[in-house]
């Protein structure tokens, strides 16, 4: 497919159709890398030497499945999320939550609760309580594979959620607003697509929601019990309303926008018709995601050389990517620490449109503070490589000396190939260094270019 050719001129029939391997785009290790990278953060080496024995598509049906290992590493999580509870420690969370990143035998589910939080942004400066921002992530976590339907009426429950958008002061005598604005314009429906008024009726539909012992609470002394008209229908609880939102014209296109930008490109928005079909399955599938994702995935749009570096990474998953993509482990602690130094914490986004994405990740102020992340990353004495050196790890794929370390590393977390220029440049500042210095200073080099930052 022609790289140069514009999002309105692609046929989205052909764009949604499953990617089958050609004589110009094989089923190769940068092929398998660039999948991982948009649906997993990116490839394990296991991960890419499993993925060359399989199907494509099998490959991707992989990325929804169970893993063997699933029970252990929950069983394991829980551990640390029993430690985090006591220590009531927000930025602990934060570490508890790149663990699992970093770890998770099926990082697409990590991957979209990331993407479900940026959605359903919620703030720990303004709830302060783990247990709750815990309780929260666990809640996008559960369905971030399943009904969209469900999870809208948890997060309408979720105490974080009632605490961040102000929805425990709603009272009859005086409806707030902010949830039903959210609801409508950030979290279902998008700007444009209801009015004032259906702001106002449904706001007086969750009057009387509340919190007690930090679980939700319906206080029915507070509820307007009046009839109210959301979206041109009667309604009267706030169940209800949520429905009558949920089942708007307009939700299919918004979510699977939303989808679209994150996992196949920023820019520029999608047309409708190249969203109809995606939206046409999640209305069918009544708002299940399984299936419109699969179809996202495993698309010849998405895996096709027309979609390489168009997405720009976010700090989490730059550093998630390359730690994964070299079975690397590090100081997480730090690392929490460093992803909120460059505009990315955890459990913090800005406000409750979440996180901008796109270019806004990248300027001369942020790409410094991005290739120092890498730079603390890889200079950091608890970093591991495969539980060892990077230079012993590259050893066993036979990738010692500076040209074989190069392309195996850019083969793997590189979306656009480097410049002859770029390569030399690199190469020549490795000349004559050992391998042990040279196999991690070339990860601090390669941070300082463009390529580093695209998926």
């Amino acid at each position: 497919m022609d790289r140069t050719m514009k999002l309105d001129a692609i046929d989205p029939q052909w764009a949604w159709e499953p990617w089958e391997p050609t004589a110009v785009e094989s089923w190769d290790t940068a092929r398998i890398a660039a999948l991982y990278r948009r649906a997993a953060f990116c490839a394990s080496p296991k991960d890419i030497q499993a993925a060359q024995t399989r199907e494509p598509q099998e490959v991707v049906d992989g990325l929804f499945a169970e893993h063997p290992q699933h029970a252990q590493f929950e069983e394991e999580s829980s551990q640390i999320t029993s430690a985090v509870r006591a220590s009531g420690d927000i930025q602990q969370l934060s570490t508890w939550w790149l663990h699992r990143m970093l770890l998770h035998p099926q990082p697409l589910v990590e991957k979209l609760t990331l993407f479900w939080h940026g959605h359903f942004a919620t703030g720990a400066e303004k709830v302060q309580d783990v247990e709750l921002m815990l309780q929260q992530n666990q809640l996008l976590r559960e369905h971030a594979l399943g009904d969209f339907r469900t999870m809208v009426h948890g997060i309408a429950k979720d105490p974080a959620m009632l605490i961040y958008l102000d929805s425990v002061t709603n009272r009859k005598a005086h409806a707030n607003e902010n949830f039903a604005r959210e609801l409508m314009e950030l979290f279902c429906l998008g700007e444009g697509n209801y009015t004032e008024q259906d702001v106002q009726e449904l706001a007086r539909c969750f009057t009387g929601w509340e919190i007690r012992r930090k679980q939700f609470r319906f206080n029915r002394y507070q509820h307007d019990g009046e009839a109210k008209h959301v979206l041109g229908k009667q309604v009267e609880a706030g169940e209800e309303a949520i429905d009558q939102v949920l089942s708007s014209k307009h939700l299919p296109y918004f979510i699977t926008y939303k989808l679209f930008k994150f996992f196949v490109c920023d820019e520029p928005s999608p047309p409708r018709a190249l969203l109809e079909p995606l939206a046409r399955q999640f209305a069918s599938d009544n708002l299940s995601l399984r299936g419109t994702l699969r179809t996202m995935l495993g698309s010849r749009l998405l895996m096709s050389n027309w979609s390489a570096g168009r997405k720009v990474r976010s700090p989490v998953e730059m550093a998630v990517g390359m730690l994964r993509s070299l079975a690397g482990t590090t100081n997480l602690i730090e690392l929490s620490r460093q992803l909120r130094e460059v505009g990315q914490a955890v459990f913090f986004p800005p406000n409750v449109k979440g996180w901008d994405g796109g270019r806004a990740w990248v300027n001369s102020s942020t790409l410094v503070g991005r290739a120092n992340l890498v730079h603390h990353i890889v200079r950091d004495e608890n970093t591991r490589f495969a539980g060892g050196e990077l230079s012993d790890m590259l050893r066993s794929y036979d990738a010692t000396q500076p040209e074989k370390m190069l392309t195996w590393i850019a083969e793997r977390f590189l979306a656009v190939p480097l410049s002859t220029q770029q390569s030399q440049t690199l190469l020549a500042s490795l000349e004559d260094k050992p391998a042990k210095q040279a196999s991690r200073e070339l990860l601090s080099l390669l941070a300082a270019l463009p390529q580093f930052h695209l998926a």
